[in-house]
């Protein structure tokens, strides 16, 4: 199969299935957005979930968070992992906004990666699902996907990764592609013990194609 039509089966199969894709985390606007995206580092979104909201009903927006103390967000955030560098992260990057952007969140990703505690993917999941901006973050879940799936070929990082599905996919549609190989991975693609049985797309699968060779 030619990797074109590999992503069209690909594409075609998620905007079917999955034609509303949206991201689980919780948020009111691109400030709780962020705040959300960089509490997810190496913690779980029901868990994030459960945090934002108590924190931001108490610093709702990037002036409340540059004046806060650290000791006042290291309490509210310490259920989830690296607290304290997570919390100086949030005021560093909530006092940037108010210095550099007018308590703005800019919608550039090269702007967000500017921001204390903001890599690559974090840049990139805000612009995406706050702004549109046609960019596909790369967790561990789009990186395994888009191998399993054979999307992405011989590529060791998540740059890597995120080159070759921009290359492949229209500009339109990766806001959504980023949604679609996330929860695909969540849920269906899992890590351990993936679903192949009960996945739509294991006829274009190269992961399942090695599995099945394997078994018979």
């Amino acid at each position: 199969m030619l990797l074109s039509e590999r992503y069209r089966e690909v594409l075609d199969y998620f905007s079917k299935n999955m034609p509303m894709p949206k991201t689980e985390l919780k948020y009111n606007d691109p400030f709780g957005l962020l705040v959300a995206v960089m509490l997810s580092a190496q913690c779980t979104d029901k868990r994030v979930n459960t945090i934002t909201p108590v924190l931001l009903k108490v610093f709702p927006d990037a002036k409340t968070m540059s004046e806060a103390r650290h000791d006042e967000v290291l309490e509210l955030i310490k259920s989830c992992s690296y607290p304290n560098t997570k919390a100086k992260h949030l005021i560093a990057m909530s006092k940037m906004i108010m210095e550099k952007y007018g308590g703005k969140v800019p919608d550039d990703p090269e702007a967000l990666k500017l921001l204390p505690g903001v890599g690559r993917k974090t840049a990139n999941v805000v612009a995406s699902v706050a702004y549109n901006k046609p960019v596909i973050a790369v967790d561990t879940h789009v990186f395994r996907v888009s191998l399993r799936l054979g999307l992405a070929g011989n590529a060791k990082t998540p740059l890597s990764v995120e080159r070759q599905l921009e290359k492949n996919i229209p500009p339109e549609l990766r806001h959504m592609a980023h949604h679609w190989l996330i929860l695909h991975g969540r849920y269906v693609c899992k890590a351990r013990k993936p679903l192949c049985d009960e996945c739509g797309l294991k006829k274009v699968c190269k992961y399942f194609a090695t599995k099945k060779f394997k078994i018979g």
